[in-house]
């Protein structure tokens, strides 16, 4: 007989990044992807910005949304290939607490079976900081849906087992309307 308690389903707070040198907030399918996507599984949007390609304006701003008590996670997508351009992960690397080595190796292997090995020029990585989940996504909506539905859907719900990021975040706490 198992004992087990079945976990109840926790919305999180996501702010969503897309880094982009082309792209506007109206263009910007990748993000809307993401903010679907997230809206569906019942979280909430916490922010949403568009910022070109700079490392020093990615690492501000995701270090503000690391700081923010309201912020759990923090999606953001573009700016990891090899071009010039591309600083996403060097931007966010040094803010983790801790890497997910497991994230970037997960998405490149289910990656494989959409863009075979074109999948090794994806420098998607994630991780922790502050209680807050950090993951870097390629640019491409078909990169964001992939990371989504391989791997966040899952491990941004409390409710998946054996285990999910959600017990790593920081709480939040809402505040109710005095009666």
């Amino acid at each position: 007989m198992s004992h087990k308690v079945e976990a109840a389903f926790v919305p999180l707070n996501i702010a969503v990044l897309t880094v982009s040198d082309t792209r506007t907030l109206g263009t910007d399918t990748s993000g809307q992807l993401l903010v679907e996507r997230l809206s569906t599984a019942g979280h909430k949007l916490a922010a949403r910005l568009l910022l070109k390609d700079d490392l020093y304006h990615i690492r501000a701003v995701v270090a503000a949304w690391i700081a923010d008590k309201d912020v759990q996670v923090v999606l953001i997508t573009g700016g990891t290939g090899f071009t010039g351009r591309d600083s996403t992960p060097e931007a966010v690397a040094c803010l983790l607490d801790k890497q997910v080595d497991g994230f970037g190796e997960l998405f490149r292997h289910i990656s494989m079976k959409e863009i075979g090995t074109s999948t090794v020029q994806s420098r998607a990585l994630a991780g922790l900081a502050n209680g807050t989940l950090v993951c870097c996504l390629p640019g491409s909506t078909g990169a964001c849906a992939t990371a989504w539905d391989g791997i966040l859907a899952e491990q941004l719900d409390a409710r998946h087992r054996p285990c999910s990021f959600v017990p790593h975040l920081k709480p939040v706490t809402s505040c109710e309307t005095r009666g």
